[in-house]
């Protein structure tokens, strides 16, 4: 497999949950969570970028690689395209994003973007979907995509896309976008000068920028959906749980080999 690193953007100031990469979780603050899932990928390197000491301290203390990004980043985007220039990345290297709030995400889906982008030497950014649930269909929250036949995709949606005007469709057209991405470092540093799309703004998916630019995005398979992640302190207890149920409530942590 193609080597990769994983960058885990960790921003203190989250609206529903301040401090949310230090809440603690098992007896363990939430970032030493995440950091274990991304060494338990294949992950060559794992860097979390912050914009805030305490988040630095803390995972100083947990013997991570930890950089301190410009407070005033809009997104995580921003942070990963920051890393990227200051470590000095070649273009083509692959860099995962994994949200400093999905101390449940299985490492696998972070291999399986990485090596979905890999495998497309066209392709500037990589994304995994799985089928969509007729539940799902009219949920605002749940984003849509459509691909073309050579799996990159044509268009992601709060809506229920493609629209069906009669008959029953190919099942396998109706598809729900899971947030994680792969990038090559190339394209990162690129689309931070990129304007944002019309369409981008409308629909409040970054992702549509690229697509608005004429960048590829790759989308792979997952093999299932994440848990939810951390939005709220109502979540907190939810995935002290699960974190329990899998193993993971006191681990100390394992090397990334």
């Amino acid at each position: 497999m193609e080597p990769f690193i994983v960058v885990i953007p960790a921003r203190y100031a989250a609206s529903r949950l301040p401090g949310k990469p230090l809440v603690d979780i098992g007896g363990r603050p939430m970032i030493a969570h995440v950091i274990d899932r991304a060494r338990e990928s294949r992950a060559e390197r794992v860097i979390v970028a912050t914009d805030d000491r305490r988040i630095t301290t803390a995972c100083r203390n947990l013997g991570a690689e930890v950089m301190e990004t410009d407070t005033g980043h809009e997104s995580g985007t921003d942070r990963l395209a920051e890393v990227s220039r200051r470590c000095g990345l070649d273009d083509d290297t692959i860099v995962v994003n994994l949200q400093g709030d999905e101390p449940l995400m299985p490492p696998e889906l972070l291999d399986t973007a990485a090596g979905t982008l890999a495998a497309d030497a066209d392709a500037d950014l990589a994304t995994l979907s799985t089928p969509l649930q007729p539940a799902e269909a009219e949920r605002p929250d749940v984003v849509k995509v459509v691909c073309d036949r050579f799996g990159r995709a044509m268009y992601f949606s709060r809506a229920r896309i493609p629209y069906c005007r009669e008959g029953e469709p190919p099942a396998d057209l109706y598809r729900r976008h899971l947030g994680i991405y792969a990038y090559r470092a190339g394209f990162l540093r690129a689309f931070t000068e990129l304007t944002p799309s019309p369409l981008e703004v409308t629909e409040k998916l970054e992702q549509l920028r690229a697509l608005w630019h004429g960048y590829r995005i790759r989308v792979g398979i997952a093999g299932h959906i994440p848990s939810h992640g951390v939005d709220t302190p109502e979540d907190v207890p939810r995935v002290a749980a699960a974190l329990g149920q899998l193993g993971h409530g006191d681990s100390a942590g394992g090397d990334n080999e």
